[in-house]
């Protein structure tokens, strides 16, 4: 399996890192990838990916600007992304993309970009990742139809752009719009959780050739951990859920998007985990 979204650079991984590798390892898990919010994050993503992977176990970086990050993406560090973008272990531009969540969230406590800041930073970003040949992996949280019209645009201006909506949560009205774009449609924890179903339908209706797998770790918990500290070993809840609604093996859910991964990232063979 292929966790195609985790944070692993976030400080609640800093005491166990080496333990929550090697429980993704003992679950099957054989790639990780891990995107970047904003320079400093980015950076340690590659990092991450520079010193942790080994022949059990293979870990990527994505470079970008979070849409609520948007606000510090100046010229100089869209240059420094660039130049990050050169490391071996990236293989993505990203988390990128719209949030109209945050911006009209009272109380909040914090800066967060506005709408347009946002815009004008993913269509940069985009921009970038189509100069460097490298796919995107696209935040879309309350923004669909902004989101889903800049990427139409963007997919439809030159042949090999392409990328990932993660964390999909725009419904099955939109779905096919976002599968017109070319992109791959990331599915995480939420699709356990009993109240979901919106996101079980559009788990039903996804192409096997067009899903992939994500945990968003350390966020959105797959049931039976809902409330925890998520990690890539609980991805095998969200595939059992998958195999579930779509009425199939789980080793072909695995098989799939594993190969969906390793095409869209243009990820190398890895060899089979050991214990």
């Amino acid at each position: 399996m292929i966790d195609t979204h985790i944070h692993l650079q976030d400080q609640r991984y800093q005491a166990d890192l080496e333990d929550v590798l090697q429980r993704a390892r003992q679950s099957g898990i054989t790639e990780l990838i891990i995107p970047g919010t904003n320079l400093a994050s980015s950076e340690a993503a590659i990092q991450l990916a520079s010193r942790y992977s080994d022949e059990r176990i293979q870990l990527y970086a994505a470079v970008g600007f979070h849409p609520t990050e948007a606000h510090k993406l100046t010229q100089d560090n869209l240059n420094a992304l660039y130049e990050l973008a050169q490391h071996a272990s990236v293989v993505a531009i990203g988390e990128i993309g719209l949030d109209d969540y945050w911006p009209h969230k009272p109380n909040r406590g914090w800066k967060c970009a506005t709408p347009e800041t946002q815009r004008r930073a993913f269509q940069m970003q985009m921009d970038l990742a189509a100069e460097l040949d490298l796919p995107i992996i696209v935040h879309d949280r309350d923004a669909h139809d902004d989101t889903l019209t800049m990427l139409r645009t963007w997919t439809s201006a030159g042949s090999g752009r392409r990328g990932t909506l993660h964390a999909y949560a725009a419904g099955i009205d939109r779905l096919y719009q976002a599968l017109d774009t070319g992109c791959f449609i990331g599915v995480d924890g939420p699709v356990t959780f009993k109240n979901a179903s919106a996101l079980r339908e559009v788990a039903r209706a996804v192409p096997l050739d067009r899903l992939l797998l994500e945990t968003d770790g350390p966020y959105l918990t797959p049931v039976p951990h809902r409330g925890e500290r998520n990690e890539p070993a609980y991805l095998k809840y969200v595939v059992q859920r998958i195999a579930e609604l779509k009425e199939m093996q789980v080793s072909t859910i695995d098989a799939e998007t594993t190969r969906n991964a390793r095409v869209l990232f243009g990820l190398t063979q890895s060899e089979p985990p050991r214990p």
